[in-house]
């Protein structure tokens, strides 16, 4: 296999764990841990081994697939067909992960697309399967029928104050084969019945190009689109603004993506933080973190902390007098 370490790519990923694992004795978590590794291997047969990246995680696994961004969902629905009596709890987020080696040669993933898909497992009952708002804008758009797979479920905040969108896929949907319900559009559409509508045919089909979305994954920004120039003028604006170019303009399945870092603020943005009746001002730089200062204090404010700056941000604190703005 090419050594493809140092690469980074946006890619689904689902992460999966079997619900209180950790409290079985030793030898029921060796009979779990066999049962889930049959589910994983039939529910990813039809998946290549050059698309999909799998990481054992003692308790579940983290499955990277580089190719159509629906092999993710099709491979939860299968284990979430087959697990049996196994409790499993599945998230799925699609954004930029980066391809490493590990101690021991093999490749890994890190990133913000992994972070994500475990925070979106976290919020997941035994047996549920939740999916992040970046995957379902790309998911959706591969079908009409896709739409109709997933229920909103507002927004959840993990541990670190990140807040999630986050979408159902309903316990009456199956994956291929096991009652199926679902359209596909993989590869492999053609292997199941004849009166399952697919999306493979649309392959290579004149797409209409689009104004590109761009969307907030947290650490990173995904713009996607169903034309190539889109993408690129999106992507061209945002790196004029400092965005850092992540990952290049790539197909993936009939659609067009590219990620990039958040670009810096404008010098002169301030952001003031209200905590009660103290004001917390920064900016880049110590004008217009002055001028910010001034104005408060003009309708009011008391400086109880001057201006100084650490690691490049400019910081001062205000204090309002009660019933004062």
């Amino acid at each position: 296999m090419t050594d493809n370490s140092g690469r980074t790519l946006v890619c689904s990923v689902l992460f999966l764990d079997v619900v209180e694992y950790s409290k079985k004795s030793v030898s029921r978590q060796h009979k779990l841990k066999q049962t889930l590794n049959r589910v994983l291997a039939e529910a990813l047969e039809t998946i290549a081994p050059m698309d999909r990246i799998i990481l054992d995680t003692g308790d579940g696994a983290a499955i990277a697939f580089t190719g159509d961004p629906e092999d993710a969902l099709f491979a939860a629905l299968k284990v979430r067909d087959t697990a049996g009596d196994i409790k499993v709890r599945m998230g799925i987020n699609l954004g930029p992960v980066r391809l490493v080696r590990d101690l021991n040669g093999q490749i890994n993933i890190i990133g913000d697309g992994i972070n994500a898909a475990h925070r979106i497992m976290s919020f997941c009952e035994p047996g549920e399967l939740l999916v992040s708002r970046a995957f379902y804008e790309v998911a959706s758009c591969l079908s009409e029928d896709h739409v109709n797979l997933f229920t909103p479920m507002g927004s959840r905040t993990d541990k670190h104050s990140r807040e999630h969108e986050i979408f159902s896929i309903g316990a009456e949907l199956h994956a291929a084969g096991t009652g199926a319900n679902l359209p596909l559009a993989g590869a492999d559409a053609g292997a199941v019945a004849d009166n399952v509508p697919t999306q493979g045919a649309q392959r290579g089909r004149d797409v209409p190009d689009q104004s590109a979305k761009v969307f907030d994954a947290g650490e990173s920004l995904i713009i996607s689109g169903t034309g190539k120039a889109s993408v690129e003028a999106a992507l061209e604006q945002l790196v004029a603004k400092g965005a850092r170019l992540i990952s290049p303009v790539t197909q993936v399945h009939n659609k067009w993506m590219a990620t990039c870092g958040h670009p810096p603020p404008p010098a002169n943005a301030v952001q003031v933080t209200e905590l009660g009746l103290t004001r917390i001002v920064t900016g880049q730089t110590r004008d217009a973190v002055s001028k910010k200062v001034e104005e408060l204090l003009s309708i009011g404010g008391v400086l109880v902390h001057d201006l100084e700056c650490t690691n490049g941000v400019w910081t001062a604190v205000c204090e309002t007098e009660q019933g004062r703005p």
